[in-house]
């Protein structure tokens, strides 16, 4: 059996009864993304809050297992573009060291997964590039 409305209240509760009376003035008509689909979203509970960190400018520091990593692949990239085989080996060294030294003391946050690049390989393959 379903229920019945109790007695005394309203059909329309009152919050209703603003809403349509605002769609009847018009207040809704032309607002931004009018007829357009909701954004799709990927399945992510957590989708508000980077959304939010975005549109504010925020960032969150990397934990410094995965600062490392990012530093190291920017090295890589950076010694792929150098302009001289010195250069190269100097960015490679200089990563080279802060690995070896993650490794050696251990950094917080997950595993590291990093092993110090093979300067003579990347020099290598920088010449080759080269030609």
């Amino acid at each position: 059996m379903t229920e019945r409305k109790p007695l005394g209240m309203p059909f329309e509760s009152w919050i209703d009864r603003q809403i349509r009376q605002a769609e009847e003035r018009g207040e809704f008509d032309n607002l931004p993304g009018a007829g357009k689909p909701l954004p799709d979203r990927p399945h992510d509970d957590m989708w508000w809050i980077k959304q939010k960190v975005e549109s504010e400018g925020l960032s969150m520091p990397l934990p410094p297992t995965l600062a490392l990593r990012k530093e190291a692949e920017e090295a890589l990239a950076e010694a792929r573009g150098a302009r001289s085989e010195t250069e190269v080996r100097q960015i490679l060294e200089d990563i080279n060291k802060k690995i070896r030294q993650a490794i050696r003391t251990g950094l917080s946050g997950p595993p590291l997964n990093l092993m110090p690049f093979d300067v003579d390989e990347i020099v290598s393959e920088w010449r080759r590039a080269q030609k």
